[in-house]
């Protein structure tokens, strides 16, 4: 039903010019809103906006990109094609966008909400500095952020699965 009534919002939006989200939302409310995960496909408008993210895979090899204010992580990184799954496409139910943040990063992030913290306690190599990609979202501060990536990940839905991005 979900898909159904994407695929009839993507009809209507295509007529209609998009705006742009705000950092804090999620998913469209109206025809000239932008799906979830399509923001992060658009450049940044000025230098203000530029959010430098490395992306370090499991065999160390280094990615850096230029996101901007708004971008989630995990869309981000299907932008750039970095391996980071996402099988619940944001949806909080499951673990594939698990990543560690690296330096001092991790304290400028919001807390995890109770449901994020439940889930990263079913993820493989938990740390401490362990979060969920999907609810990384960019802002200014966050310039340089550094995520690696874990060993392994847990795909709830088939192993060795990788869902291609809408």
């Amino acid at each position: 039903m979900i898909r159904l009534l994407l695929r009839q919002f993507r009809n209507i939006s295509h007529n209609n010019p998009p705006i742009q989200l705000l950092p804090s939302s999620r998913w469209m409310h109206t025809t000239n809103t932008l799906l979830h995960g399509e923001y992060e496909w658009q450049d940044p408008k000025s230098d203000d906006e530029i959010v430098r993210v490395t992306y370090i895979d499991k065999d160390g090899k280094r990615t850096e990109v230029k996101g901007k204010v708004g971008d989630n992580v995990l869309y981000l990184a299907h932008r750039y094609g970095i391996e980071m799954e996402g099988a619940c496409e944001a949806s909080l139910a499951c673990t594939t966008c698990h990543v560690y943040v690296i330096g001092n990063h991790f304290d400028q992030l919001p807390e995890a909400d109770e449901k994020e913290d439940d889930l990263l306690d079913m993820a493989p190599f938990l740390r401490e500095n362990s979060r969920l990609g999907c609810q990384i979202v960019l802002t200014k501060e966050l310039d340089g952020l550094q995520l690696q990536l874990p060993s392994a990940t847990r795909n709830f839905y088939v192993d060795g699965h990788k869902p291609k991005p809408h």
